[in-house]
């Protein structure tokens, strides 16, 4: 077999898979059944179909799927694909994923819709990828992680504002929030040991380009090779919603309120050490080393003209 065909070849996506949906997303108890039927009508053969509603069985299930089929897809938000993220590295099964969450910001990264007949379209007729993670302190993760107001909202916002009002609760909640934030001192650390210290109103530590459903760190592709710590510099909390403004309206101002730094591995840290929210779960705490892991994982991500 000549090299361009092997390449086709090895890129194919799975036709079998097993299905696990967080019942307890913002929309996956209700689309179970539909999503079920629709992969079904798409041709994917599904070994095992599951709506899962307490987060305790989520690993198990994902652990033993792994196990049973060479693709499984996970439904729900970016905090139930990144923490299930980990159990894939090292195995030789495609992960794929339904975008069921608030903001969906990996499957953004990604270019794909965030409508769930596109996210169905690509697990049938997409294409094989490898990808990299990101890692803070070695725990992987998809997409974006988040230091400063983001992590207040994640881990205080009430379930079923989120629920039901999706991102117009978060913004009614980080207004809210927004009232007793403070701004942090960050300090930066090359792999060549090279210092930097400003103040920051936010951080991100990016994989992908997307974050609270919003492109914020344009330069960033999923396979990179990089690592980034965008931060919106300053002290003002008004400087960090004029960063949002500006970002999501795509200004040109955009560009001064930020400063970037890239690399495979560098260290954080803040004063006073703040927590760090992964992919929108409170899950880590500075100071942390920041670090890439390059093509790790295979996904299911669309074919070139797909969308």
């Amino acid at each position: 077999m000549n090299s361009a065909a092997e390449k086709i070849r090895t890129r194919v996506l799975p036709k079998q898979a097993v299905l696990i949906v967080n019942a307890m997303s913002r929309s996956g108890a209700d689309v179970f059944e539909d999503v079920r039927t629709k992969l079904i009508a798409a041709g994917v053969d599904l070994v095992e179909a599951h709506a899962i509603d307490n987060p305790d069985d989520i690993e198990p299930a994902v652990r033993s799927a792994i196990a049973r089929a060479p693709m499984v897809i996970i439904g729900g938000g970016d905090g139930s694909l990144s923490s299930n993220v980990d159990f894939f590295v090292g195995h030789d099964v495609v992960f794929a994923f339904l975008p069921l969450g608030t903001a969906n910001s990996f499957a953004g990264s990604l270019g794909i819709p965030k409508d769930i007949d596109s996210a169905i379209d690509v697990i049938a007729n997409g294409e094989r990828k490898w990808i990299d993670l990101g890692r803070i302190d070695g725990d992987y993760f998809v997409n974006a992680a988040a230091i400063g107001l983001s992590p207040m909202i994640a881990q205080t916002v009430p379930h079923k504002l989120k629920r039901y009002l999706g991102k117009v609760g978060y913004l009614m909640w980080a207004f809210w929030c927004s009232l007793r934030f403070r701004p942090f001192k960050i300090i930066i650390e090359s792999a060549d040991g090279r210092k930097e210290k400003f103040w920051a109103t936010e951080a991100r530590i990016a994989n992908g380009s997307y974050h609270g459903g919003v492109e914020l760190i344009e330069s960033q592709r999923v396979d990179s090779g990089e690592i980034v710590i965008q931060a919106v510099t300053g002290r003002s909390i008004w400087g960090l919603a004029w960063s949002w403004f500006a970002t999501i309206l795509k200004l040109r101002a955009r560009h001064g309120t930020t400063r970037e730094f890239r690399g495979t591995s560098m260290k954080l840290n803040t004063r006073p050490h703040l927590k760090i929210s992964i992919d929108g779960e409170v899950c880590a705490k500075t100071p942390v080393t920041v670090s890439i892991a390059r093509h790790v994982i295979e996904i299911a991500a669309p074919r070139e003209g797909q969308f």
